[in-house]
């Protein structure tokens, strides 16, 4: 058996992951930026603390950039570099969908940095997690009944977190997709209409899909606490969104797991306690 370190082990999808390499018998060293707990090790990319220590004598490590920054390869760099030091054997990032479209774009840089570095690596770029509804959104669904975003009548392929963590699993324990990428998607493409209905009929009450501006979401991402930088990111992506580049549907997570994606239904239905 192998060990693993996990970076955001705390996240929807990091939790997830870890649960699963711990199921298959691995040992799971869970990176956290706060205070380390059982189980747990202090790994802070912003300041580079604790990162040799967490990496020393695992086998595997999987890397994201923490949330609300978009300096991803500055952050993630290092990390990469000490893992060829310390002699880890593979290493998988999840950067985004359309990650790979902007050369000077800091996640695809971060990306290039861990390609070239002579490790065993792969890079998976989910698109919009399912997840966001009952997280990011949350509050406009609980409050006003509604989701609100600036999105127009585009659709997305919207993949659940737990499929994104099954990809991770595989890809860590195996060498059958060594150094490739891969975008991550569900099976359906849904605009915010259909996604409301759905989370409706889950839910028993009426949910609405509001399109709103730009202009009108940024106050409330910077009265959240969101940087400037990173709110002006998220309302950049979100155009992207409007303009249809998150509708593309790919085999990927069929291709690796050997199951289909969730469905949109299946994750209101599981998660209908969090929208209470």
């Amino acid at each position: 058996m192998s060990t693993f370190l996990v970076i955001g082990a705390g996240g929807n999808v990091g939790s997830e992951l870890s649960r699963l390499l711990e199921a298959a018998g691995h040992t799971v060293r869970r990176g956290t930026s706060r205070e380390a707990g059982p189980g747990q090790v202090h790994v802070d990319l912003i300041t580079g603390t604790g990162i040799d220590a967490a990496l020393a004598g695992v086998d595997g490590a999987f890397l994201l950039s923490p949330p609300g920054h978009t300096n991803q390869d500055q952050l993630l760099g290092p990390v990469v570099d000490a893992a060829k030091t310390l002699g880890v054997q593979k290493v998988v990032l999840m950067t985004a969908m359309g990650a790979d479209a902007d050369p000077n774009g800091a996640m695809r840089k971060a990306e290039v940095h861990l390609e070239q570095s002579g490790l065993t690596w792969n890079v998976i770029r989910p698109n919009w997690f399912m997840q966001n509804f009952h997280t990011f959104w949350l509050h406009g669904i609980r409050t006003a009944g509604a989701i609100q975003l600036p999105t127009g009548d585009a659709k997305g392929s919207f993949i659940d977190a737990r499929d994104i963590a099954a990809v991770a699993a595989a890809l860590l324990q195996g060498d059958a997709f060594a150094n490739r990428a891969f975008d991550l998607t569900g099976d359906e493409a849904l605009d915010h209409d259909q996604v409301a209905a759905l989370l409706s009929q889950a839910l028993g009450r009426t949910i609405r899909y509001v399109d709103i501006t730009p202009e009108t979401m940024r106050p409330g991402l910077l009265a959240a606490g969101l940087p400037v930088d990173y709110a002006d990111f998220l309302l950049t992506i979100l155009h992207f969104f409007k303009l249809g580049y998150a509708e593309r549907v790919t085999s990927a997570v069929r291709d690796i797991t050997g199951a289909a994606p969730r469905r949109f239904t299946t994750y209101a239905h599981d998660y209908r306690t969090a929208f209470a």
